[in-house]
């Protein structure tokens, strides 16, 4: 049984990976399922609300703050305020303007988009990685295999990552389920023509979404900046499509399609790392992305759709 302590710290570190993923893959779900686009400037707000986490870090550290719930808090609340503002910022300028016109324009506007928070950012704060000294450290030893002198642990910072994920998970489905605006966001979902007539006010509802999609993003910008300790501008185009695919994979469209989409994208690059090469541990998940879709074209959790007529 000296495999599975391996085995067990891979699960551990795929599931932490996943729930990032996750939780920028909801943000991509919820933009498509009301207004059937694909934000490809998601993944982009999430850099940019890691960067607003780090810039946090280092004020709280400049001015002698060190108690770590405190330090976590105000990371949070600036990081998603901020980044929430520029989720708003680019419904605004990238799609609501082009919301009557054809398929094709918001999709190369949002590719735009993505290409100036990009430059934006590297004009701001310099090609190079900014480095960030963890601030959660220590963990839990699991169990240890003594033949291969290998220790799993589970670090604490994982475990906070987790319980985030599970938390924000469950409020976003409360929240479309049982408030007025995830009514709204349901009625602007099936159909936006007729919810406007019912008295929806369908921009506030679609740049609220936005606004939400941008704010999870946040929460796992700031994850990964404690997490690995190492912001850059480009990192958001690559986590941007693990995510996308994550929720392609999990059925776009559907919430815990997307988290489920991102636990599995999670665990297959953890896997394929381990037992593998890394450096094909993304040719494995869009593998894996392919033959679902084959067999399975609107994804694990999603549904097919219905043409109105």
């Amino acid at each position: 049984m000296d495999w599975f302590p391996y085995f067990l710290q891979q699960l551990i570190n795929g599931l932490t990976l996943g729930s990032v993923y996750g939780l920028i893959a909801i943000g991509y779900t919820m933009v498509y399922g009301i207004i059937g686009m694909i934000n490809f400037a998601h993944g982009d707000v999430f850099m940019i609300g890691a960067f607003q986490a780090m810039i946090m870090l280092l004020i709280c550290g400049a001015l002698g703050i060190t108690w770590v719930p405190a330090i976590l808090l105000l990371m949070l609340i600036v990081s998603v305020v901020l980044t929430a503002a520029y989720g708003w910022t680019v419904e605004r300028i990238a799609y609501r303007p082009l919301r009557g016109s054809t398929r094709l324009a918001p999709l190369i506007s949002a590719i735009g988009m993505s290409v100036l928070l990009q430059n934006y950012v590297q004009l701001l704060q310099g090609p190079r990685p900014k480095p960030v000294e963890p601030i959660i450290r220590g963990g839990f030893e699991l169990m240890s295999a003594e033949t291969a002198g290998f220790t799993v642990q589970l670090g604490y910072l994982q475990i906070v990552i987790i319980i985030v994920t599970v938390v924000v998970m469950g409020a976003v489905a409360f929240a479309i389920g049982n408030t007025s605006l995830g009514r709204q966001q349901r009625a602007c979902e099936q159909d936006m023509k007729m919810a406007s007539l019912l008295g929806v006010n369908v921009d506030r509802t679609i740049s609220l979404t936005f606004v939400m999609g941008a704010a999870l993003a946040a929460v796992a910008g700031m994850m990964v900046t404690l997490y690995y300790g190492n912001n850059d501008f480009f990192m958001g185009f690559v986590a941007g499509i693990k995510a996308f695919t994550a929720a392609v994979l999990g059925g776009i469209g559907s919430l815990p399609g997307a988290m489920l989409g991102g636990i599995l994208i999670g665990l297959i690059e953890a896997m394929w790392s381990a037992y593998f090469t890394s450096e094909y541990k993304d040719v494995a998940a869009f593998s894996i992305l392919v033959l679902v879709l084959i067999f399975r074209p609107t994804g694990l959790l999603g549904r097919p759709e219905v043409e109105k007529v």
